[in-house]
């Protein structure tokens, strides 16, 4: 039996190697925490549909942390467990920022609530969606609404997430902007976004794509995982925690063990109490062998 009895996993950069696959070897891992009798939760920044394949892939039953901890979730009955809603009040004025700065604002629901994924609001400039969110959305096959105005939308009480994909010198002034907005009400993250290759190519030089997200303060990977765990009669030393970018912080931080991926950004790594492999030579894998013979 492990020391710990709850295992966060992250997916993209932690699990998912940089082609987003699941090795055979971090498959085994999870399967060896799980008969060592560890509750394996994945925790990740994408909504349930974008993550599906990577939970079949590891036959995941446990509930999952999905839309960067606004929602707990069944992964096989895909029912809310839990969530975390964007105040009303809070939504419209991210709208207004994304909008003003000539992007569409990408508004994630809670899909078992709302019926859909996304409602995308264009503003009445009609705002366009960028290449790499409509390669993202074709290829995760999410379901998408469009508006020109945030009053169109039917489901305002089950937003989770505001957000927008631009480039990252743009999102870091737009993410001022959001913060100034929130006036302490939100949780506001930036990180790189996974893109195609064709994508990544097209970026000018020393900027990359970027994804801006913003959360109801208490949306949190770490509140969410506190929540699974305090029905599961676990405290945060029972808990092992893995992952690589700035919504992992607080898993990092609040766990037992916080394991750093070898490609954490620095803040991650600051956090962590070990440091493992990175996500193209099993990190994960390399993480879970030395919890389970107990050198962690």
């Amino acid at each position: 039996m492990s020391r710990y009895g709850l295992l966060a996993l992250d997916l993209d950069g932690t699990l998912l190697d940089s082609r987003g696959r699941v090795s055979p070897r971090n498959k085994a891992a999870v399967r060896a925490a799980r008969d060592a009798g560890m509750r394996v939760v994945v925790c990740t920044g994408r909504g349930l549909a974008e993550c599906r394949h990577v939970l079949e892939q590891i036959d995941q039953s446990d509930p999952v942390v999905v839309a960067g901890g606004s929602i707990i979730a069944d992964p096989q009955t895909a029912r809310t467990l839990h969530r975390f809603p964007v105040h009303v009040p809070l939504v419209e004025r991210t709208v207004r920022v994304l909008l003003g700065r000539g992007h569409p604002a990408l508004v994630l629901k809670d899909p078992h609530d709302a019926g859909y994924d996304y409602l995308v609001v264009q503003g009445e400039a009609a705002h366009p969606l960028d290449p790499v969110t409509e390669w993202w959305f074709a290829s995760m096959n999410v379901r998408v609404r469009f508006a020109r105005r945030l009053e169109e939308d039917a489901h305002p009480e089950h937003t989770v997430r505001v957000g927008a994909c631009g480039l990252s010198g743009v999102l870091g002034e737009i993410r001022r902007d959001l913060l100034e907005a929130a006036e302490g009400e939100a949780v506001v993250h930036s990180f790189p976004a996974v893109v195609a290759p064709e994508h990544a190519s097209r970026c000018p030089d020393g900027q990359s794509l970027h994804i801006l997200e913003l959360f109801h303060a208490r949306a949190t990977k770490w509140a969410a995982i506190s929540h699974l765990a305090a029905g599961w009669g676990l405290e945060p030393t029972d808990i092992a925690a893995i992952g690589d970018e700035v919504n992992d912080v607080s898993m990092i931080a609040g766990a037992g063990l916080g394991v750093a991926m070898g490609n954490a950004v620095p803040v991650v790594r600051d956090a962590a109490k070990v440091h493992t492999a990175g996500n193209d030579d099993d990190g994960v894998a390399v993480a879970v062998e030395r919890i389970l013979t107990g050198a962690w």
